[in-house]
């Protein structure tokens, strides 16, 4: 018995695996539910109803889905060069301190300027704090993702220091959190009623972007071949070191901008628990879209439909709310066993 690479990958094969994928994590789902002594089907039927069942559920998971795109593709862009950014929870916190600093009166501007302003800002904390491990690896050689994950860790107790001292809300009655953004920085709702803003439209923007950057442009192209073959690159005259660090500032940014909508968008100000693990969630929807900035979109749509779902299955039949985050998790590795099959054949 031997692997051997396949020459060619069919669209039948793709179908074929996708569809086996997604059979194998309604198995491996369906199993979990039924260690908990809940009905299986009609478990399902809660998830479902729950995060499809209602124009406010599809809000909520639209909601859901704005920050998950921003940090699928932080990961994405990263992954594709080969710059493995597992930060993307620190520089979300960067992005939303940056924010919560500059938006809660320091600057007064109209919603027209004072918005992008800070866009810009939590884009700009976000990439400084990637572009530190970004150059640790291109010129020590050290590991970037132990860099960037111990990284989330040190932003945590910044978070903490800020939001208990010099940033903290003197009439937040004793509560950690940052004082709040000033009306004209809140972003506009899409729909009435509803938590949904305008930071989803400009997550699907970015992952246009993206994926005409990738595919259209000489950087995608650079890129490309930086990650793909990089002495092979370095040959032909692609500066790595140009592409590393244009690769850190542009993947920082993107969870940068993801606290930057969270705060602006939904809670105001900064706590400590502003993200759920939106960071890490983001490593798992890049590797469930293979790297592919607009399959991003999908990808973080479907998983936002689990959590949202999960939380009114557990409601129904008191299924525990961490066994979304334990189907996601399986999903990522039954996405990697397929895109070995389809990649690989054994043959005897």
């Amino acid at each position: 018995m031997r692997i051997e690479r396949r020459d060619t990958r069919s669209a039948k094969l793709v179908a074929g695996g996708s569809i086996a994928a997604l059979i194998v994590m309604v198995a491996l789902g369906s199993l979990l539910i039924a260690t908990t002594g809940a009905p299986v089907l009609a478990s399902w039927r809660a998830l479902v109803t729950g995060a499809f069942g209602s124009r406010l559920a599809i809000s909520e998971v639209l909601t859901r889905t704005t920050p998950l795109i921003l940090t699928g593709l932080a990961c994405a862009v990263a992954f594709r060069a080969r710059l493995w950014n597992i930060g993307a929870e620190g520089q979300l916190y960067a992005g939303a301190l940056a924010v919560a600093a500059l938006g809660s009166g320091l600057i007064g501007a109209p919603s027209i300027v004072l918005i992008p302003l800070l866009m810009t800002a939590g884009f700009a904390a976000g990439s400084a704090y990637l572009l530190g491990p970004a150059l640790l690896k291109r010129f020590l050689n050290v590991d970037d993702v132990v860099t960037t994950l111990l990284l989330n860790f040190v932003m945590g107790l910044i978070v903490s220091l800020l939001v208990q001292g010099p940033m903290r809300d003197p009439l937040s009655m004793g509560w950690p959190q940052t004082m709040p953004v000033v009306d004209q920085a809140v972003l506009p709702k899409l729909m009435a009623q509803t938590r949904l803003h305008v930071g989803l439209l400009v997550a699907l923007a970015w992952a246009l972007v993206a994926s005409v950057i990738e595919a259209r442009s000489a950087f995608g192209l650079k890129r490309r071949a930086a990650g793909a073959a990089p002495q092979a690159a370095r040959f032909t005259g692609i500066s790595a070191t140009r592409v590393m660090i244009l690769t850190a500032l542009w993947s920082g940014g993107l969870a940068g901008l993801a606290g930057a909508v969270e705060v602006m968008g939904l809670r105001g100000y900064v706590t400590g628990d502003l993200s759920p693990g939106f960071g890490y969630t983001g490593v798992i929807i890049a590797m469930l879209a293979q790297l592919n900035p607009l399959a991003v979109v999908p990808s973080a749509f479907a998983v936002a439909a689990v959590f949202v779902g999960a939380d009114a299955m557990s409601r129904a039949y008191n299924v525990p709310g961490y066994i979304a985050d334990v189907m996601v998790g399986l999903s990522l590795f039954v996405m990697l066993g397929t895109s070995f099959l389809l990649g690989y054949r054994i043959k005897r």
